[in-house]
C-alpha cells in the first residue's frame, strides 16, 4: 500500500549524514556541530530531490528548538548567575548593545535596512552557549572562576535573546517588516499598544508558570518516577517540556522556546531535574543535530564568492569586534586580564540563538536570504576557529604572567575583584549543597551500603525506593513513636541514636544503619514500645502504604524483613 515516507526520509538523510560530518569534523578536531551544518548544506544542494523536505526538517528542528531551551532551564542557576551578577549583567548587556549597533551602523553602509541590520546585529552579538560549554570542557574549565563567568555572561546573553523572540514579532512591522500572525493591530492602535499587550501576554504567562508549576510539576515527576518505570518519567519530562511550549505559543501568544526555557526552570527546582536531564538528553541531542542540519539546508555556499567582503566583514565583527569589546568591558569593571580574555575567547562564535534570530528576520521579512547565509557562514567559520582563539588567549595569558611587570599590572592588582567572586560562587554552592541537604535522605549507593537489607536490589530499584523515602528529623528526647499509636511508618536511621523503652524501661538502643517501626506494620497491630531520640538523630520515613506496596514489588526483600522482624520478636516486644 503506498504512502507518504517524507518523514522518514528526511529523519533518515539527516541523521546518516549528520552521523558521517560529525565524525570526520571530529577527526580533523573541529566542533561536530560543524559537521551537521555541512551535512545539512550537502542535504539541501546536492541530493535534497525527494530525499528530504525543507518544510518536514523545520518542524523536526522547532522540536529541536524547544529541547535544547528546555535543557538550558534545567541547567540555569539563579544563584551561579546572582554571584558573577557584577560582571555577567552589565558586560553582557553592554557587549550586545555595542555589538548590535556596531553591526547596525556596517549594514546602513552596505544599504541595508534597518530592520535587517539590528536583526544581523542581534544574531551576531551572541555567542553558542553549547559550543562554550564543550570548550570548557574539553579545558576542564567549567567549574573554574573565569569559566563561570563566562558561562554566566552567556546565560545573560541567552535571557536576552528569548526576551528578543518575544519582542521581535510586535516589532516587525515598524522595523519594515511583516507582522506577525500573532499580533493583531487594531486601526490606529500605537506600536507601544501592540507591545504592551505582548508584554502582558507574556507577563501573565510567566506568572502562572513561576507561581502554578513549582507546586504542580515538580510533585507530579515524582509520582512518575516513584512507579519505577524509566520510559514513563522519560515520556512525563517530554511531555512537560513539549506540552508547555505548545501550550504557551497557543494561548499566550508567546515563542515556544520561552515556553520550553519556563518548563526547564520549574523542573530545575526539583530533586529529580539531573535525572530528567540525564533522561532526556538522547533526545536533545537527536533534534538538536536536526536543528542544525535543517539550518545548514538553508545555506547557499554561493554567498562566499558573491559576497566574499561582507563574509569577511561578519567573520571580523565576530571573532575580533565583540570579543574586544567584551574584553574592554571586563578590564573596566576591574577584574583580571586573564578573566577577560577567557569571556573574549568565549564569545569568539556564534550558534543556535544566531540561527533562531535569522530564521525569525526571515519569516517576518526584516532579513534577506543573503543575510542569513552571512549569519551561517559567520557561525561556519568561527566555531571552526574557536579553539584557535582559546589557544591564542592561553598563550596571551601565560605570556602576562610570565612577565613580574605585567602580572602585577593586569593579574594582581584585580585579584581582589575575582576573589570576591570565587567567596560568592562558593556562598552559593554550600547554598545549594544545604538545600539539597535538607530534602535528601540517600543516594541509592548510601542505601545499599548503610544498610545491607537493600543491597541486593540493583541501582535502578533502588533509585526507586529512594524516591519513597521521606527526610525526617529530631531533636534529643523527642518522641518518634508513641506506643498505643497506629503503626504509619517504618524509619532508617541515617545519623544519631535512638533509645526504645516499654512502660519507661530501657529495651535497646539503636543507631545509624538499623531501622524500626517494622514489626507493627507487618502484623497491622499498634505500636507496643516508645522510641525517643537520644540526640540530634536524621531518619528516612517510609510511609506504611509505600512499604507494604514496596514489600509486594519485591518479595525477596519482605522475607528478609519479616525473618528479621521474627528474630527481634523472639527477644523484645519491638515497636
Amino acid at each position: 500500500m503506498p504512502h507518504d515516507i517524507t518523514l522518514i526520509s528526511t529523519i533518515a538523510a539527516s541523521l546518516v549524514l549528520a552521523s558521517l560530518f560529525g565524525f570526520v569534523a571530529q577527526r580533523l578536531r573541529l566542533p561536530p556541530l560543524i559537521g551537521y551544518l555541512v551535512a545539512g548544506v550537502v542535504i539541501g544542494r546536492i541530493v535534497a530531490g525527494g530525499i528530504a523536505d525543507n518544510a518536514m526538517a523545520s518542524q523536526l528542528a522547532e522540536i529541536g528548538i524547544m529541547l535544547m531551551m528546555f535543557g538550558v532551564g534545567l541547567h540555569f542557576s539563579v544563584a551561579d548567575l546572582m554571584a558573577v551578577r557584577r560582571v555577567a549583567i552589565p558586560g553582557a548587556m553592554g557587549q550586545i548593545i555595542i555589538a548590535t549597533v556596531t553591526t547596525a551602523a556596517l549594514t546602513l553602509l552596505w544599504g541595508w535596512s534597518l530592520g535587517a541590520g539590528l536583526v544581523l546585529g542581534l544574531s551576531l552579538s551572541v555567542a553558542s552557549t553549547v559550543v562554550l560549554l564543550k570548550a570548557l570542557d574539553s579545558r576542564n574549565a567549567i567549574t573554574t572562576t573565569n569559566g563561570r563567568i563566562s558561562v554566566g555572561w552567556l546565560i545573560v546573553e541567552d535571557l536576552a535573546m528569548v526576551l528578543t523572540l518575544v519582542l521581535l514579532p510586535a516589532l516587525a512591522g515598524v522595523l519594515g517588516g511583516a507582522p506577525g500572525p500573532d499580533v493583531h493591530a487594531v486601526a490606529g492602535q500605537s506600536v507601544l499598544a501592540n507591545l504592551g499587550i505582548t508584554l502582558l501576554k507574556v507577563a501573565a504567562f510567566i506568572a502562572i508558570a513561576l507561581l502554578a508549576g513549582p507546586v504542580v510539576l515538580p510533585r507530579l515527576l515524582r509520582e512518575v518516577a516513584r512507579t519505577g518505570s524509566r520510559e514513563l518519567f522519560t515520556l512525563s519530562v517530554l511531555a512537560m517540556a513539549i506540552g508547555i511550549a505548545f501550550a504557551a505559543a497557543k494561548l499566550a501568544g508567546v515563542s515556544f522556546a520561552l515556553g520550553a526555557f519556563f518548563a526547564g526552570m520549574i523542573l530545575n527546582k526539583s530533586e529529580l531535574s539531573h535525572k530528567a536531564a540525564a533522561n532526556s538528553l538522547p533526545l536533545q541531542d537527536a533534534f538538536g543535530v536536526l536543528f542544525f542540519v535543517s539550518v545548514g539546508m538553508l545555506f547557499d555556499p554561493a554567498v562566499l564568492v558573491r559576497e566574499p567582503g561582507m563574509v569577511a566583514a561578519v567573520l571580523g565583527l565576530i571573532l575580533f569586534g565583540k570579543s574586544a569589546v567584551a574584553i574592554g568591558i571586563v578590564l573596566l569593571l576591574g577584574y583580571p586580564l586573564s578573566t577577560a580574555l577567557t569571556v573574549g575567547a568565549s564569545l569568539a562564535q556564534i550558534g543556535e540563538f544566531s540561527f533562531i534570530l535569522g530564521g525569525l528576520g526571515l519569516g517576518f521579512g526584516l532579513l534577506d536570504a543573503e543575510g542569513f547565509n552571512l549569519i551561517l557562514a559567520g557561525a561556519l567559520f568561527s566555531i571552526t576557529l574557536n579553539p584557535v582563539v582559546f589557544a591564542g588567549a592561553d598563550w596571551l595569558s601565560a605570556r602576562v604572567r610570565a612577565s613580574p611587570s605585567l602580572n602585577r599590572r593586569f593579574e594582581e592588582r584585580q585579584i581582589v575583584t575575582l576573589e570576591r567572586v570565587q567567596t560568592e560562587l562558593a556562598a552559593a554552592r554550600e547554598q545549594a549543597e544545604r538545600h539539597a541537604a535538607a530534602i535528601k535522605t540517600f543516594t541509592p549507593e548510601e542505601l545499599a551500603a548503610a544498610f545491607p537489607l537493600f543491597a541486593s536490589l540493583t541501582p535502578e530499584q533502588r533509585e526507586t525506593l529512594v524516591l519513597h523515602f521521606q527526610p525526617y528529623m529530631a531533636v534529643p528526647g523527642q518522641r518518634v513513636i508513641r506506643a498505643g499509636d497506629p503503626a504509619d511508618a517504618l524509619y532508617l536511621i541515617s545519623r544519631g541514636e535512638v533509645e526504645v523503652t516499654i512502660n519507661g524501661q530501657r529495651i535497646k538502643t539503636r543507631g545509624p544503619g538499623e531501622f524500626f517501626g517494622e514489626m507493627a506494620l507487618l502484623s497491622g497491630d499498634r505500636r507496643t514500645a516508645d522510641v525517643t531520640a537520644l540526640d540530634y538523630s536524621r531518619f528516612a520515613r517510609l510511609s506504611g502504604r509505600d512499604f507494604h506496596r514496596f514489600l509486594r514489588q519485591y518479595p525477596d526483600i519482605r522475607t528478609q524483613i519479616t525473618a528479621l522482624a521474627h528474630q527481634r520478636a523472639g527477644h523484645v516486644v519491638q515497636p
